[in-house]
């Protein structure tokens, strides 16, 4: 299928209702059901159940449970680094904000500002900065961890569109990444404030925090924040900050350009959680 057939079909497609209905049938026992879907996503997925904390198909009572899997406690050693690279996946995008303009695809850009819901103050802090675009497949290990240390100020939850978040769709859907459903996460750490955006996509029936629990659904028309500067939720590098049921793509916006990027790294490169992002931060 072309990528222009494709993006026109999602443009067609009832997304939110798919999406209701895929988060219908995943976060439910279906019993037989659910492990004939469980083992037929590994089979078609390629999915390495080996690096599993339990990485019997049995042991997942729902299509969520198997879906946002925990790893075996050796399978991501952290890299001694400034920042290591937060999910397993592949980047999409990676290098220097030009002003306000995130690069997302040939041809398509769009403004940090809008990423992180229009509150230009917070878009500000990253002006000329850096960015890296992540995203998950099927097939990856779907929770979210920290790239360094850093101390929660803000979360907020911006209501979007449900495209799919695939390099076919990034390549055909303008400003998808500030378009989409999101959760956008602030933090304070050692080198200054970055963010982390979670981005929602079709079929991906919630996104969660471990300081929050699931943020969607519900699902509203306006944006909601949640401040935390009274509070002290400091998470440390490597902590798991988040999951993804369905799958989808992180966002990761740091201030100034003195990260030096993994130099591996590149569109369309494989990455896996915990190994180097960038040498340097700050």
């Amino acid at each position: 299928m072309s990528d222009r057939l494709f993006v026109l079909l999602q443009y067609l497609t009832p997304k939110l209702a798919l999406t209701r209905f895929a988060g219908f049938v995943a976060g439910n026992d279906w019993g037989a059901v659910t492990q004939w879907i469980i083992r037929r996503f590994i089979r078609k997925y390629g999915v390495n159940m080996a690096e599993a904390a339990d990485p019997a198909p049995t042991a997942y009572n729902t299509f969520n449970a198997f879906f946002t899997r925990a790893l075996r406690a050796d399978a991501r050693p952290l890299a001694q680094a400034a920042l290591v690279c937060p999910v397993d996946g592949a980047v999409s995008q990676l290098g220097a904000i030009e002003a306000d303009q995130i690069f997302q695809a040939k041809g398509h850009s769009y403004s940090t500002t809008a990423l992180v819901g229009g509150d230009a103050q917070l878009a500000a802090q990253f002006q000329n900065g850096q960015f890296a675009t992540i995203y998950l497949s099927p097939k990856d290990y779907h929770r979210i961890h920290m790239p360094c240390a850093g101390r929660l100020t803000r979360m907020i939850y911006v209501p979007g569109e449900l495209f799919s978040v695939n390099p076919a769709t990034a390549r055909g859907v303008p400003g998808l990444f500030a378009r989409n459903e999101r959760v956008v996460c602030v933090f304070e750490g050692e080198a200054g404030p970055f963010v982390m955006v979670l981005v929602g996509a079709t079929i991906v029936g919630s996104m969660a925090t471990a300081w929050h629990g699931v943020v969607n659904p519900p699902r509203s028309k306006a944006v909601r924040e949640w401040r935390y500067d009274d509070q002290q939720v400091k998470l440390q590098q490597g902590d798991e900050m988040g999951r993804f049921l369905l799958g989808s793509t992180v966002v990761l916006l740091f201030p100034g350009r003195d990260a030096a990027f993994n130099p591996g790294w590149a569109a369309g490169t494989a990455v896996r959680m915990g190994e180097v992002m960038a040498a340097a931060n700050g």
